[in-house]
C-alpha cells in the first residue's frame, strides 16, 4: 500500500516541486493550499494530486484538514511543512500582525500539522516529517526579524521532536534552502537579484526541482538513519 504524504503550500513554487517528486516515489500525494482555489484546481488538473483548503497557522482548522484527508486517502505517513509567507519590514516599522502572522503560519504551521499526524505515525512505527527552513533562518537577513525568527525556530522544533520520534522509526529533519528561482524570488528587482546572485558561489539560483529531491531522500526508506538534521542547499552561500 503506497505511503500517504501532505505537503503543505503543496500547489505551487517549491511545494509543487515537492508535491510531484513525492508522487513520482509512489506516494499517494495529498497537496495543502490556503486560498487560491483557481490554481488549486489548475495544479490538481495538471498533475492528478488531489488539493485541501485549509490555514495551517489556525490549529482546528489543520485537525480537521488532516482529518479530511486521512478519511479521503488514508492515515499520513509522511509530511512536508514547506507553507510559509513574508511580511517584511524592519522593526523600526514592523507591526504586531505582521509580526503575528508570519510566526503563526511558518513556525506554527510545524506544530499544527505535527500534532495531528505524529502520534499515528508513532503508533505505526514509521513516519517522516521534514520541515522546510530558510538561508534566513541560519543567517539572518535585514528586515525579516519575523521570518528569520520563524525558520530559525523551525530548525530547533526539528531537533527537538527528531528525538522524540527516532525509537518510534519517525524521522524529523530540515531543508534550508538558499535563493530558488520561484515566482517570490522572480518578483526582486533585476538589479537586488543581481547583487543576490553575486553572492552565491555557484553563480546562480537554485531549482525547485533540487530542493524536491533533497525532501524525496529524507522521506524514503532509505534516509531512515537521518534525523534532527538541517540540510542546507544554498549554492554555497552560508556554510557553517
Amino acid at each position: 500500500m503506497a505511503r500517504v504524504a501532505i505537503v503543505t503550500g503543496g500547489t505551487r513554487g517549491i511545494g509543487e516541486a515537492i508535491s510531484l517528486a513525492l508522487k513520482d516515489m509512489g506516494v499517494t500525494v495529498a497537496a495543502n493550499y490556503a486560498g487560491n482555489d483557481e490554481k488549486a484546481k489548475a495544479f490538481s488538473d495538471r498533475t492528478g494530486i488531489a488539493a485541501f483548503k485549509f490555514d495551517v497557522g489556525d490549529f482546528d482548522a489543520t485537525q480537521a484538514g488532516v482529518k479530511a484527508i486521512e478519511e479521503a486517502i488514508g492515515p499520513v505517513d509522511i509530511v512536508v511543512n514547506n507553507a510559509g509567507i513574508t511580511r517584511d519590514g524592519t522593526l523600526l516599522k514592523m507591526t504586531y500582525d505582521m509580526w503575528d502572522d508570519v510566526i503563526r503560519t511558518n513556525l506554527g504551521g510545524c506544530f499544527n500539522l505535527a500534532k495531528a499526524t505524529f502520534p499515528g505515525m508513532r503508533d505505526r512505527k514509521w513516519g517522516r516529517i521534514v520541515n522546510i527552513g530558510s538561508i534566513n533562518g541560519q543567517a539572518g537577513q535585514y528586515g525579516q526579524v519575523n521570518y528569520a525568527a520563524a525558520k530559525s525556530g523551525i530548525h530547533g522544533f526539528t531537533k527537538a521532536l527528531a528525538q522524540e520520534g527516532a525509537r518510534f522509526g519517525v524521522t524529523v529533519n530540515a531543508i534550508a534552502p538558499g535563493y530558488i528561482d520561484t515566482d517570490m524570488v522572480a518578483a526582486v528587482p533585476a538589479d537586488v537579484l543581481e547583487k543576490i546572485v553575486a553572492k552565491i558561489p555557484v553563480g546562480r539560483l537554485g531549482q525547485a526541482s533540487e530542493i524536491a529531491r533533497g525532501v524525496a531522500f529524507l522521506c524514503s526508506e532509505e534516509g531512515g538513519f537521518v534525523t534532527g538534521s538541517t540540510l542546507s542547499i544554498n549554492g554555497g552561500q552560508h556554510m557553517y
